[in-house]
């Protein structure tokens, strides 16, 4: 994959190409090729569930866990920056936020409360520890490949990712960030004119207005590659994880799934927001706002090509590709007060706003309303008490929900036909189908999904 004619590329790398020096070298390889201006990057595998842990059994007073937890996620990094041949005196930062880390879970485990602030200041060190290590990979890369006149900076992601204050979910304020990002996007593009310095920082993290730790929640490194690249008015985004882009469905539960070349942001939108793990849901708002073409490929084997995704494409099927959300529950919230009465759904969406819950699909009839939302969502007591004193509220849980996405399915005729032709064992609870022309989605026990997804894989996919 190369991206030609562009001059400023923002690289984000996933936890697994940060999992050991082995894979920061072979990233730092990936970014040197790609001349990439500002390298973003996860946490090191696994280092983001130990810190979640951490803050758990810290809140707990179990000082014994939260010592061993510590050593285990300090033995890590060190372990990586031995095999990166650090020096002495290239340890201190890296060291600085070990300690860091250490007083903070000291901390909480003296007041056994880890607020949501303190989680997210916590949380941020996997990204800070990975980039440290990152950027001794990228210099030992550029020195192998005798381009010793570049040089390679390290910046904290929250002097340009500004946020409001809604810790664990923060939102971006991309004013404020176009705004911190002149100087950088100034010294990029003086550095392009020359040797080409490159930019390592982190991903999932940024800063208040007042200064302090956020996060963007779990898996918004993605996210953060894309905010970067809309603030930096980036060519092009990249996105290196351990798949060779886009499949057009989860290969593992079809060995039939096919690498998508390129797809349009509408589709790859429909197939995140619907169940895809390669991106992240929010990821493509950015590059749409900006138009930068995305590029999903593998860090592990660049030669497998990858994923386009891009405002337009010049091939647009029916059905691009099938998506699997799990762990879904189906609420129905039935009452009379609904017919002929203006308002009811206005009372019932004002309860998940409050709540800052998302609702995925609805569909409603003269006395009820069904809407499919995550699993999670029972554990929200005061959420389910507000909707049962609206009415009658039944859940059904253990379900997943299958999505065909492509264009035009709204057009498509014969679509739901063949669809239901094609599993006519399989019992449907609800179906939607027409708010999107992208996506056509529909219920169904979680025991059977993956047998659903690989019969309409096979008729919509393999047989075309």
């Amino acid at each position: 994959m190369s991206a030609e004619n562009t001059s400023k590329i923002i690289s984000k790398f996933g936890g697994t190409s940060m999992g050991d020096a082995t894979c920061m070298l072979r990233s730092a390889e990936v970014a040197l090729q790609q001349k990439s201006s500002v390298v973003v990057v996860s946490a090191t595998s696994g280092t983001t569930n130990d810190l979640i842990l951490l803050g758990q059994v810290a809140e707990k007073g179990k000082k014994e866990d939260v010592q061993v937890i510590l050593e285990k996620i300090k033995q890590r990094h060190l372990k990586i920056a031995s095999d990166l041949n650090f020096k002495d005196d290239e340890l201190s930062p890296l060291q600085s936020h070990l300690q860091e880390l250490e007083d903070m879970a000291r901390g909480i485990l003296l007041l056994k409360d880890c607020s949501l602030k303190a989680k997210d200041a916590l949380m941020s060190f996997g990204e800070l520890l990975s980039s440290r290590l990152f950027v001794k990979a990228m210099s030992l890369v550029l020195q192998k490949n005798e381009q010793t006149n570049r040089h390679v900076f390290w910046f904290h992601a929250g002097d340009i990712l500004i946020t409001d204050n809604d810790f664990s979910k923060a939102k971006p304020q991309v004013q404020d960030m176009k705004e911190k990002a002149l100087s950088l996007k100034g010294a990029i593009n003086r550095s392009q004119t020359g040797k080409g310095d490159v930019y390592i920082t982190q991903g999932f993290i940024g800063k208040s207005l007042d200064g302090f730790t956020t996060t963007l929640g779990r898996g918004g490194s993605d996210y953060s590659a894309a905010l970067f690249a809309e603030a930096l008015e980036a060519d092009v985004l990249e996105i290196w994880t351990d798949v060779a882009g886009i499949a057009t469905t989860d290969p593992r539960i079809t060995n039939k799934a096919k690498g998508i070349s390129e797809i349009s942001f509408k589709e790859a939108s429909e197939m995140a927001v619907f169940g895809a793990k390669v991106l992240h849901p929010a990821t493509l708002l950015p590059a749409m706002r900006e138009d930068i073409p995305v590029f999903v490929g593998s860090s592990f084997d660049i030669n497998l090509g990858g994923t386009w995704v891009k405002r337009t494409v010049d091939f647009y099927p029916p059905v691009r590709a099938l998506a699997l959300r799990k762990n879904q529950v189906l609420l129905t919230l039935t009452t009379p007060e609904m017919l002929y009465t203006h308002g009811f759904l206005y009372m019932v969406f004002k309860i998940f706003n409050d709540h800052k819950v998302s609702v995925d699909s609805i569909t409603t009839s003269e006395v009820s309303v069904a809407m499919t939302l995550d699993d999670s969502t029972l554990l929200n007591k005061s959420l389910m008490d507000e909707l049962s004193r609206l009415g009658d509220l039944q859940v059904e849980e253990g379900l997943s929900l299958v999505s065909l996405i492509g264009n035009d399915l709204h057009k498509t005729s014969g679509l739901a036909k063949k669809i239901f032709e094609t599993i006519p064992d399989i019992n449907v609870r609800v179906i939607c189908h027409g708010a999107s022309k992208h996506n056509f989605c529909f219920l169904v026990d979680q025991t059977k999904d993956k047998e659903v997804v690989q019969r309409l894989h096979q008729k919509f996919i393999e047989e075309v």
